[in-house]
Formats: structure tokens, sequence, C-alpha cells
């Protein structure tokens, strides 16, 4: 029984097990059946997704093309705006000014103090000008005006920023790439840099003063040119700082007031003013920036004087810190060693005086004065006497200044307590107030005295710099900055006769020479001798007088205050080899001044240099100096100037700053270190004639190792175009 249930129950297992195997063959087979639909299937939906993704990105390249050319569409409109050749935006305020080829000669960013929060529009009717430019507003923030000029070949584009709100510096940086040129102008800097684009320097006023401490020389001028043909011109009245970051490698402008140089507000807000000028050839575009008529008003007189500065030396009598040093017998024992050199203008110091401001001659060490510049004129010198609007608390005149209330006064103080400065000799001066209309009149009152009592023919006017001013200066009539007093000061005595001043914003009128800052008895003084009279011909100084051969002073140590904070004497005779050299300098500049004699070093060589350098600067340098005078006159060209007026397409003239050129036919290159008789030599494009050893050279190319003996100095003169070797 128990094998039969078995048996039974084996065959029903095995039935099942049967129908279970064809049950799964015959799914099996279905999904067998169906697998290829199904391959099919997920093939569609795969090619499906691909389209769909293919979509989506061709949608949002579409979105990105629209808007691309939306922001290019509306950048363009803007650019059309704006001139022809000026691209700007006004949303992040990138500037850039194309040439007549449509390349870019400028760029930079334009008030970059503002930030980007917010959006400009164009301004209310009220606000534009009928002149014909674009003003565009930040809301309640600052403005900007932008205005076009075509001077045919030349472009002149204005731009002025006006702040509207407190605190807003305007700023304006622009890019100092190696393809956008050199940058060059400013006057002499702290770091002594031939060009701005190597220069490194926080925000500093633009205000004359002593380069030793500070930022900029004692001649300045707002005015600065790019190697490519580009000019900018900063108006007077702007507040201007200058700063320029070789890290971000970019120069900027800013307006703001300070305590000193701006403490005048002439507008409510700073207020950047300037323009910018573009053409192809950087030489037309500094004449044209530089271009005035110095003739104007030019008597037959005043143009004998420039000739006499050109032709005869400047006779600087030496004198010690103290003013008995100076008398009647070191006058006269001076001028009689200095004929053998040559006649020309003697200058005395303030120590003529007894104190300084008196404006009347020192009795006790001048009894005979009058019969003293008596001699000197029989001999054929012209005797100059120097004054400064300082005077000293221990004159009579400043008592009577007081009264009168001719010195500039204390700010916030009754006029009638005057402001005080100090200056070289003087620890104690009041300055005279040169806005007060009876201030000039009674200095030309002294001044005429001296000139019929005494046969005095000119003055030299040693006004310091900005920096001389008092602290807390206040004038009757309101200045825009130190700089004006001095071009006030030095308007009103044209008549008296001025043979040069120590400081200057504009051009002084002719024969007037504006000075180079007193140089260190060094052959550090010596390089920045040449690099002033440079600077200031690039600036438009086309008459600028070096210190004295061998240096004004000497220190050996870095000074902490201005020079004018002493009352420092002549230096002791200079090394030989260092007066060697700066006498062969001199020789080629637009006038020499001397106060030691080479006669003092009792050596052969020195007299016999000195002997040949006289016979080169009047049969050569004179004629040169005569015949390039005109265009000075009426170019503003300087008589000496850098390479590359000569040549401002090449690259190699642009970087040669220790040499230069007396007009357009006289090469120059001068030993400026100690201990050298040889120096590398690049001669411009043409034909030179070695003045050594007369060999003709060829231009356009480098001379290495050139040899440059201890007696002799580098100067090539150009032949005409057809001269063959």
């Amino acid at each position: 029984m128990l094998a039969s249930d078995f048996d039974s129950h084996s065959l029903a297992s095995n039935q099942a097990s049967i129908t279970s195997v064809n049950s799964l063959a015959s799914l099996l087979r279905e999904k067998m059946q169906a697998f290829p639909q199904l391959i099919r299937k997920k093939k569609r939906e795969t090619k499906d997704y691909k389209i769909k993704i293919f979509v989506i990105i061709m949608f949002f390249i579409i979105i990105f093309l629209i808007g691309y050319a939306y922001v290019a569409y509306h950048q363009q409109v803007l650019t059309r705006s704006y001139f022809q050749k000026i691209k700007f935006n006004s949303h992040d305020r990138i500037f850039r000014i194309l040439s007549h080829e449509d390349k870019e000669v400028i760029s930079g960013q334009l008030g970059v103090t503002l930030g980007f929060d917010t959006a400009p529009f164009h301004c209310l009717e009220e606000q534009r000008r009928s002149d014909g430019s674009v003003c565009i507003e930040w809301n309640g923030v600052a403005r900007l005006h932008l205005n076009f000029e075509d001077k045919g070949v030349f472009r002149c584009y204005t731009l002025q920023w006006q702040a509207l709100t407190p605190g807003l510096l305007p700023t304006d940086c622009y890019e100092l790439k190696r393809d956008n040129g050199l940058w060059f102008g400013g006057g002499v800097t702290k770091g002594q840099e031939w060009s701005l684009s190597y220069a490194n320097f926080d925000f500093a006023p633009y205000a004359s003063g002593d380069s030793k401490i500070h930022q900029f020389g004692n001649g300045v001028k707002r005015y600065f040119i790019n190697s490519i043909g580009v000019a900018m011109q900063v108006s007077e009245k702007t507040p201007l700082q200058l700063g320029v970051n070789r890290t971000e490698n970019r120069f900027c402008l800013r307006a703001a007031n300070d305590e000193f140089t701006f403490v005048n507000h002439l507008t409510p807000l700073p207020q950047l003013d300037y323009r910018i000028c573009t053409t192809e050839d950087m030489r037309s575009l500094h004449m044209l920036m530089t271009q005035q008529s110095l003739w104007d008003g030019l008597k037959e007189q005043e143009f004998k004087v420039l000739h006499s500065l050109l032709e005869e030396p400047v006779w600087r009598i030496p004198h010690t810190e103290l003013p008995e040093s100076l008398n009647e017998s070191a006058i006269c024992d001076y001028s009689e060693s200095a004929i053998a050199m040559g006649l020309g203008h003697i200058v005395i110091n303030e120590f003529w005086q007894e104190n300084i401001g008196d404006f009347t001659v020192d009795k006790a060490r001048f009894p005979t004065l009058k019969d003293t510049i008596d001699v000197l004129h029989r001999r054929g010198f012209k005797v100059v006497l120097t004054i400064q609007p300082f005077i000293s608390t221990d004159s009579a005149n400043f008592k009577d200044a007081v009264k009168r209330k001719l010195l500039i006064y204390e700010r916030h103080s009754e006029r009638s307590i005057p402001a005080l400065t100090r200056y070289k000799s003087s620890s104690s001066a009041g300055v005279l107030d040169i806005t007060n209309n009876a201030s000039v009149p009674w200095l030309l009152e002294k001044l005429q005295r001296l000139k019929e009592e005494y046969g005095v023919q000119s003055f030299y006017l040693d006004l310091g710099t900005g920096y001389n001013l008092p602290h807390y200066y206040q004038c009757r009539q309101t200045l825009d900055n130190p700089d004006t007093y001095a071009r006030l000061f030095t308007a009103s005595l044209e008549g008296a006769g001025l043979m040069a001043v120590s400081t200057a914003s504009v051009v002084p009128k002719p024969p007037t020479f504006l000075s180079t800052p007193p140089a260190n008895a060094t052959w550090e003084g010596l390089r920045e001798t040449l690099g002033a009279v440079l600077n200031y011909g690039v600036i438009g100084y086309p008459f600028v007088l070096p210190g004295v051969i061998g240096g004004d002073y000497l220190l050996q140590r870095p000074l902490s205050k201005m020079v004018s904070f002493y009352s420092m004497s002549q230096p002791p005779l200079p090394d030989q080899e260092l007066f060697i050299r700066w006498l062969q300098l001199a020789t080629f500049m637009p006038a020499m001044q001397f106060s030691h004699l080479p006669s003092e070093y009792r050596s052969d060589l020195v007299t016999r240099v000195a002997q040949e350098l006289k016979e080169v600067r009047q049969l050569i340098v004179i004629p040169l100096l005569k015949k390039y005078l005109n265009p000075s006159m009426n170019e503003g060209l300087p008589l000496v100037r850098p390479l590359w007026m000569m040549d401002p397409h090449d690259p190699a003239c642009l970087i040669v700053s220790d040499e230069f050129s007396v007009g357009e036919e006289l090469i120059v290159a001068p030993i400026l270190h100690a201990n050298r008789e040889e120096r590398e030599v690049y001669l411009p494009q043409g034909v030179w004639k070695d003045g050594i050893d007369g060999s003709l050279r060829k231009g356009s190319r480098w001379m290495h190792g050139y040899r440059v003996p201890k007696d002799k100095i580098a100067y090539f003169r150009k032949m005409p175009d057809n001269t063959r070797f």
C-alpha cells in the first residue's frame, strides 16, 4: 500500500514537472519572439532622447547668440554716438581711441572710483551743453562730458568729470602697455625716470617741489606725450594728482583737494578736466600741444639779452653760508679770474642785502658798490642781483609790509596776521601777496631804484617752489594752487628784467630762462642735470639754465628736508675728472653757468680742455643755438632735445636717455660716470661726422665700445643726405 501510494504521487509530480517545463518553454518562446520588437523600441527611445538634448543645446546657443548680438549692437550704437575714433562702453567705462587706420593708440578705464552698481543714462536736458558734447550721468554720483574737435590730421577729445557726491574722487587710468608706446612729460620726478612708463609712485599732487623730497621738481607743466602720437593736457583748474602703478601697469589722473596744494576748492566738488589729442607723428603732435608764439611783445633789447645768454657764460659769485663772505673785493677778484673764460652775466646772490627782503644794498659790506659795478661794466660784464618774494622778520620792510597788508596772511585769521615760512638763510620770513594790487608797485619801485642807482641790468628771481609758501597760506585773491603764485609773480616782474627764475608752471617770457634744480656735486648730480634739461624741454620749456658746472652744493647724506631749507655754501673744488666731464656736457647746453673756475685746478689738462671746449662752443654750438632759436620761439621746440624728437619712429631713439641733440644737426653723447673712457653710442638715420677723429659714421645703428678719452666728448655733426663715404 505504501508503494502504491508513492507510485501514484510520483506520477502526479512528473506530470506537474512536465507542465511547468512546457509553460517555461512557452514563456521563453514568447519572450524570444518579442525581443526584436523590444530592441527596436529601445532604439527609438534613445534616438528621441538625443534629439531632445540637441534641441535643448541649440536653444541655449541661440539664446547666447541673441544676447551677444544685443550687447554688441548696443556697444556699436554707443561707439557711433561718441564720435568716430572712440570706443567707450558706459557701463564698464572702458575707453579706447583708435588711429586713422583703426589701430588702438590708447586705452584705459574711466571713472575708476565709481564702482559698477549704478547704471548710466544720458543727462537731462538742462545738464547738456550746446557745444556738441555728449553727457552721461551716473545718477547722483558723477557726470561725464565728452567732446571732439577735428583739427585735420589731429583729433582732440575733451573729457570732463564732475563729482556729484562728497567723497568721490574722479579718477581715469590708462594702460602702460609696451605696444602702446612710452609716456613722457611731467618734468623731473623723484626717481629721475627718463620716461613715466618706467616710474612707480602713488598718487601725489602735481605741483612744483624739491624732487629730492617731493614727487616732482621745480618746473612743471600739465602736459604728457606718448611715443606713438598721443598727448594729454590737463586743465590748470583741476586739482590734479598723478600716480603710476607698475604692478597694474597703468598711470592715472585724479582730481582731489587736499590741505595744502589744492586747499582752495575752485568747484564745490572735485572736477577732472583734460584733453587728449592724437596724430600719426609724435613730433608734430608735440609742436601742436606746446605751440605758442614767444615773440609777442618781445622788445629788441630783450632779444639781445636772450642772445647774450646763449653766447656768454653766467658767473655765480662763490659764497659761504655766512653773508660776510660776500663783499666788493670778492666780486672784483672773481671777475678778474673769469675774464680768461669770457665775459657774461655776473650773478650776486641774495647776500647783497643785510637782511632778505631789504631790497637795499648793505652799505657796511658794499660801501662803493656803484663804483664796483661800473668797473664790471667797463670790463664787459652784466650784473644780476638775486631777489626773492620773502621778507625776513629782521628786515625793516617786514614791519612796513605788515602795516600795508602786503603779505600773505594766515588762513582763517585777520589779514593783519602774516603767515611765516623759512627759506635758505632766513629762518623766519613773510611772503609778498602778489594778488594784492599794492604789492607789485611797492616792489617795482624798489627794484627800479636799484637799477637807477647802481646800474643793475636784470634780476634772478629765486621763488623757491610751491612748497616754500607758508603751510596755511591765504592770499587776497584765491589761487588755483601754489604754482599760480610763481606764475603771477614772474609775469608781474617781466618789465623789471628777469634773467632766470627758479620755478615755473608756464613758460616765462623770453629772455627769462628756467633754472634746473640745484645739483649735488657728485656724478649723480651730473646725470640729474642732463635729465632735467631734457625733461623740461619735453614739456615745453625751450630755454633752460643748468646749474653751475661741478654742482651747486655738496651733501654726502640723503636730504630729509628741502634743499631750500638750507643755506648751503659753494661746494669745495670738485674732483678733476668730474669737473671736466661736467664742463664737456655744459658746452652743449643752452647756457653755461660757472662758480668754480678751471684756473683753480692749476692743471694743464683742465686749462687745455677748457680752451678747446670754448672753441667748440663758439664755432659749432652757438651758431646752432641761434639757428634753432626761431623754431623754439614759434613752435615751443627745445634747443636741446632728446633723440626721439629727431626720429620718433625709431625705437632706439625712444629709449636712449644719455644722448641728446642740439637742434637737428648735432648729436652729443657725454660720459656721465666715473672712470669711464668708452660708451655705447646710437646715431639716428643719416650720415654723421665724428667730432673726435673726423671720420664719417653711418646712422641707424649702435656703436659699441666707442672710445672717449678723458679730455674728449663724443659729438657728431650731421652731413648732407647725399654725402658718400
